[in-house]
C-alpha cells in the first residue's frame, strides 16, 4: 500500500514475552504510525526471571527508527491483567482521541493499520458503532462483497476506538451490573435468556472479582449503550500467544494462529447499519462454547446426518 500513510496512533500493550513482542513491533514498524503509545505491566515478584524478560520485551520498542513520537506508560510493579490494562487505556485516551490498539502476541496483517483507520474516520460521529476489530472468526466466507459487517460482540485481538466511546462507559468495576442483573435486562440486551444465563454468570465472577481481566467490562459497557462493532470479513489479526507461558491465552482452541488475508481496498461499505445475526451465531459457537462441546455436539449429531443420508440415497 504505497498510497497510504499511517496517521493514527497506535498503542502495544507488552509484558514478558520479547520474542511476540518483537514480531509485532516489527509490523508496527512497518506501517511507521506518527506516535506509539507503550503500555507495561511490571515483574510479578515470585516468578524466577520475569524481571529479565519484562526489561527485554521494553527494550525492543526503544527500536524505533521512523519519525515518530514515542510515549510509555511502564508500572514498576505488577498490577495484573485487569487493573494494568484499564489503567493503560485510560492512560492513552488522555494523551490521544482514537487509537489503534495491539497486545504483544496479536501479529497485524499490513492492511490492518488502513482499514482500521477509514473505519476510525467514518465512524468517528456515529455513536452507533464502539469499537472496529481486526479479527474475523467465521467458518465460512460472509456472503456479498462488503468489506466488512457489524457485530454484538467486541474482539479485541487488535482493535481501534474512540476517547468517547471508552471514557463516558467503561467501568473496570461494573457498578451497573447489579442493576441490569436483578432487572433482567440482559436478555432483552442479548435477545434471549440462554445467552443472558452464560453471559450473566461471567458478569457476576468480574463483578465480584474473580476474574482479573479488563475485555469483558469493555464488552458490558458497548451492550449497555447499545453499540455495534465493525468487523472484517477477512481475518486481519492473528494471535500468536496461545502457549504454556502465557498469562491468560494458555488453553486449546481452535482460534490460536488463526491465517490472516489483506484487505481490499477500497473498501466495500455496507447499506445501513444492521447486525450480522448469522455470524453472530457462528462468533457466539466458535468463541463462547468450549471446543469438547462443540466435538460432542457434532459426535452426538451423527447417527441423525448418516440417518437422513440413507433416507435420501433409498428414496
Amino acid at each position: 500500500m504505497p498510497d497510504f500513510g499511517l496517521r493514527t496512533a497506535v498503542v502495544l500493550i507488552i509484558f514478558n514475552r520479547p520474542d511476540t513482542t518483537a514480531r509485532v513491533f516489527a509490523e508496527i514498524a512497518k506501517a511507521k504510525p506518527p506516535r506509539l503509545l507503550v503500555i507495561g505491566d511490571g515483574p510479578r515478584g515470585d516468578r524466577q526471571g520475569e524481571m529479565e524478560q519484562v526489561a527485554k520485551a521494553r527494550e525492543i520498542v526503544q527500536r524505533v527508527d521512523w519519525p515518530c513520537t514515542v510515549q510509555t506508560n511502564f508500572s514498576d510493579v505488577n498490577l495484573g491483567c485487569k487493573k494494568r490494562v484499564s489503567s493503560g487505556i485510560d492512560w492513552v485516551f488522555s494523551q490521544v482521541d482514537e487509537a489503534i490498539i495491539l497486545e504483544d502476541d496479536c501479529l497485524p496483517e499490513p492492511s490492518f493499520f488502513r482499514f482500521c483507520e477509514e473505519m476510525l474516520e467514518r465512524y468517528r460521529a456515529d455513536l452507533r458503532v464502539g469499537m472496529i476489530s481486526g479479527d474475523n472468526f467465521q467458518t465460512d466466507p460472509i456472503p456479498g462483497a462488503d468489506s466488512y459487517y457489524f457485530s454484538k460482540y467486541c474482539h479485541i485481538w487488535g482493535w481501534a476506538s474512540w476517547k468517547d466511546r471508552w471514557v463516558e462507559s467503561y467501568d473496570v468495576g461494573m457498578a451497573q451490573w447489579p442493576r441490569v442483573r436483578d432487572t433482567g435486562q440482559l436478555a432483552d440486551m442479548l435477545g434471549g435468556s440462554g445467552p443472558a444465563r452464560y453471559w450473566g454468570k461471567i458478569f457476576s465472577r468480574v463483578h465480584r472479582g474473580e476474574v482479573d481481566t479488563w475485555d469483558y467490562q469493555w464488552v458490558f459497557a458497548n451492550w449497555l449503550q447499545g453499540r455495534l462493532s465493525v468487523m472484517p470479513t477477512v481475518n486481519l489479526v492473528s494471535n500468536i500467544g496461545f502457549r504454556p507461558d502465557a498469562t491468560h491465552t494458555n488453553s486449546l482452541t481452535e482460534l490460536a494462529d488463526l491465517p490472516t488475508m489483506p484487505m481490499g481496498f477500497p473498501l466495500q461499505h455496507p447499506v445501513g447499519l444492521l447486525r450480522n445475526t448469522r455470524a453472530d451465531r457462528v462468533s457466539a459457537k466458535r468463541c463462547f462454547q468450549p471446543l469438547w462441546r462443540r466435538i460432542y455436539g457434532r459426535v452426538k449429531g451423527w447417527p441423525r446426518i448418516l440417518s437422513q443420508k440413507i433416507k435420501r440415497v433409498l428414496a
